[in-house]
Formats: structure tokens, C-alpha cells, sequence
């Protein structure tokens, strides 16, 4: 029970690797808000970890709003009492070619990836500095911060600025005993890629490791670096892909 009596806020996990993440901080004994932007995916997320014995409340929302990001920090110190864990994991991927990719989809992919993570970032601090007992604060970044992938220009961008926040943020933060990572995946099996009959296949071959990763490699890593094990841990970006950044080969 490494998150006995801890708060966390995770967004964007109402399926896949949020999903995991929120679920396994409930399972070791967090209180966990869970957001995601569909009201029904944030729902039945929180009733099936709450029907586990988890302590969960849905909060379906845009974690883009700097107005509903305070609301989820208000809401899990009046819930809870207080805020000790946060994961920024909400974001979107907008494929496009760079050429004809157009201001709109830009925009949006910078709002929810940049500024709902920054602004998130930035409400969960000042109340993790009022309460004096530190925090862990994490981003979810991405290979494709990394490494180039044909039609992510904006996407890769927004995830490596993520990874320079992460470190930035070490000025800022570290005084208060405020970590602040980025955890990086590769390619995984969810819902939404699995959507693709030839994800599995395609990734299996592409992965030195030999598959893509689970929803729980991803959180695996997620939850050691926001655990007291982490303490020591603030700045950095762990690449969870099997080994594909390595090599980098393209799927066909």
C-alpha cells in the first residue's frame, strides 16, 4: 500500500493507460479524482474501481479549463483533505501532414497538451507548497518526443516540451520537496490502438522487446515515480517502449 491515505488527481482516465494509472493508485490505498473528457468513459472508470474497494471520484471535464483544473484541486482537498500525487496524463493526438496541417488543430493540440498540463501543474504546486509535505507531480509524455514519426509534427513537439517542463520545473519546485517527472511511452495496447487489427502485429515486429507495452508497463513506472521510492527523482523522463527508441524503425 505505497499510496496509503495520499490524494491524486489523474486526467485523461477514463480508459487506457490513465486508466490503469488511477486504478493501481487506488488498489495501493490513493483517494484518486480521475477526469477525462467523456462524462460516461469518467463514470463507469470510477464506479469500477469504487466496486473494488477503491476510493474514486469522476470529475468528466475539459482538463484544458485553467477554471475546471482549480476545480479538481478544490475538489479533492474538500473531498479528501488534501493533494499529494497529480498525473497530467490527458492529451490528444491530431495526425496530419505538415504541410496542409491546419492553425485549428494546432491549437488544440497545444491547449490540451501544453497548457492543460502547465496550468494543471501549476494549481496542484501552490497547494501542494501551502500543505508543506512535498508532492509528485508527473507529465506523460511520449516516444514521439524523442524520436521523429511522419504526420506527428505538432504531437512530437508538444511532448518533448513537456519533458523540458518537467525540468524546468525543478527550479521552481524543488524547495517545496515538489517532484516532477515525465514518463514516455512507446507503443500500447488500449482501447484505441487496439482499434487496429494490425497494431499488435505491426508493433511486435517493430519492438526489440518483441510486443508493445501493457497499459500496466506504463503505470508500473508511473506510480514508482510518484512514490516515496522517487523521492530523490525529479527533472527526468523514463522512455517506457521496449527498446523501440533505440532503434526507431517506422511501422510501414
Amino acid at each position: 500500500m505505497r499510496f496509503n491515505k495520499k490524494v491524486a488527481i489523474v486526467t485523461g482516465a477514463g480508459q487506457g493507460i490513465g486508466f490503469e494509472m488511477a486504478r493501481q493508485l487506488a488498489m495501493e490505498g490513493a483517494a484518486v479524482i480521475l477526469n477525462d473528457l467523456d462524462e460516461s468513459l469518467a463514470n463507469t472508470a470510477a464506479a469500477d474501481i469504487n466496486a473494488n474497494n477503491g476510493i474514486c471520484r469522476a470529475m468528466p471535464g475539459d482538463s484544458s479549463d485553467t477554471a475546471f483544473i482549480q476545480q479538481m484541486v478544490d475538489t479533492a482537498v474538500s473531498d479528501f483533505g488534501s493533494l499529494d500525487i497529480v498525473i497530467a496524463n490527458a492529451g490528444i493526438t491530431l495526425f496530419g501532414d505538415f504541410f496542409t496541417y491546419t492553425p485549428a488543430a494546432f491549437n488544440r493540440v497545444m491547449q490540451v497538451n501544453l497548457g492543460g498540463t502547465f496550468f494543471l501543474a501549476q494549481a496542484a504546486a501552490n497547494q501542494m507548497k501551502g500543505q508543506e509535505k512535498g508532492g509528485a507531480i508527473l507529465f506523460t509524455s511520449s516516444v514521439t518526443g524523442h524520436q521523429a514519426h511522419k504526420d506527428l509534427a505538432a504531437y512530437g513537439m508538444s511532448k518533448a516540451a513537456l519533458e523540458m517542463l518537467a525540468k524546468n520545473l525543478v527550479i521552481e519546485l524543488s524547495p517545496y520537496r515538489i517532484t516532477v517527472n515525465a514518463v514516455a511511452p512507446g507503443a500500447t495496447l488500449t482501447e484505441r490502438t487496439m482499434d487496429d487489427p494490425t497494431y499488435e502485429k505491426t508493433w511486435s515486429d517493430l519492438t526489440p522487446m518483441g510486443r508493445p507495452a501493457t497499459t500496466n508497463d506504463i503505470a508500473q513506472a508511473a506510480l514508482f515515480l510518484v512514490s516515496d521510492h522517487a523521492r530523490h527523482i525529479t527533472g527526468q523522463s523514463l522512455v517506457v517502449d521496449g527498446g523501440w527508441t533505440s532503434i526507431s524503425p517506422s511501422p510501414y
